[in-house]
């Protein structure tokens, strides 16, 4: 179950809600969902009854009492706890996260997160003659393509075109041109920072060590393909399962598509939340990497062990990171080695 699934799900609770008479609110459009924050616990959590409390004329508390009464029945729902003022703690059937991994591995880093909702729809980026503000907008191009619709980059030197749903397209200026450090370092550093933020153009990004943040993803993708072939050696190969039920690794897999649809509402956006699509992407590779890298150590059997479901489990669920840490990378115009 994707964050985007379970929003619906959660709306479907408010919905069931209001037409049992127990709740006389408007339904919003839009649930969030994310990870616990302190103090959570589950896989995921909303603050939805804190949200509807006030319109609803009851407090909080009563709120969340009433929603997960219809969340805890949900498909792929297996608990429900309230924690603090009232926010909705939800667990998840782990056969979802094998279903996640599966449907990961089938479809590859060329389609997980890809849709045709947009399809049809042309959306015009105008740029000016600026490198961070040209691969910002190549990024954003291809974020919304991998959604369906059709983008055209224009300089915005040109006649503007009201054809079509146009945004401008202009982060802070690179404070130097960023070519010396390669292709993908260079990329790298214009599209990390918030385009609110100014870049640091500085061999940094070169480094391989941990502190470098592109060293890490490239890193993690590049051993994700290596204990698989670790793995293919051992006579044993990737099978999705029950690996690590309460690792981070896999709602940052379930959230992968809902980050490349950050950028499809764009002339829609707010300027600065618009584009910054491509920063959110690139700083959700490195959560992916850290994630992956802390679960490696226990994909292969140590000394005489036997291979046993886990192991392929967890080489499953490594190798559906690798799978979404190419996808990304593509997306930024980055290179995902197989060997580093």
């Amino acid at each position: 179950m994707t964050p985007v699934e379970l929003s619906r799900t959660v709306l479907g609770a408010v919905r069931r809600a209001v037409d049992a008479g127990e709740l006389r609110v408007d339904v919003p459009e839009r649930a969030v969902v994310a990870p616990p924050g302190p103090g959570g616990v589950g896989d995921y959590a909303t603050s939805i009854a804190l949200q509807l409390a006030r319109p609803a004329g009851q407090p909080p508390l009563r709120v969340a009492e009433l929603l997960r009464s219809h969340l805890v029945h949900a498909d792929g729902i297996t608990g429900v706890e309230i924690t603090g003022p009232g926010f909705l703690n939800i667990r998840l059937d782990q056969n979802v996260g094998t279903a996640l991994v599966r449907r990961i591995l089938d479809e590859g880093a060329a389609r997980y997160g890809h849709s045709d909702t947009l399809v049809g729809q042309v959306y015009v980026l105008r740029v000016p003659y600026e490198i961070r503000a040209e691969v910002v907008a190549d990024v954003l191009a291809r974020m919304v393509a991998s959604q369906g619709a059709r983008v055209e980059i224009q300089q915005q030197e040109l006649q503007k075109d009201d054809t079509h749903e146009t945004l401008d397209v202009r982060p802070v200026p690179a404070p130097q041109d960023p070519t010396p450090l390669g292709p993908d370092a260079a990329r790298w550093a214009l599209l990390h920072p918030a385009p609110s933020d100014r870049p640091r153009i500085t061999a940094d990004h070169l480094v391989q060590r941990e502190g470098n943040p592109l060293f890490r993803v490239r890193y993690a993708h590049a051993r994700t393909r290596a204990v698989v072939r670790n793995a293919a050696d051992l006579g044993f190969a990737p099978e999705p399962g029950a690996a690590e039920p309460r690792t981070p690794l896999l709602p940052l897999l379930t959230d992968y598509p809902r980050i490349l649809t950050t950028a499809a509402p764009l002339p829609r956006l707010p300027r600065a939340d618009a584009i910054a699509a491509p920063a959110r992407l690139a700083r959700h590779l490195v959560a992916v990497a850290d994630a992956v890298l802390d679960l490696l150590p226990g994909t292969l059997p140590r000394g005489d062990e036997k291979p046993m479901a886990a192991h392929r489990a967890r080489l499953a669920l490594a190798e559906a990171a690798g799978t979404v840490l190419a996808g990304g990378l593509s997306l930024l115009g980055i290179d995902a080695p197989d060997h580093l």
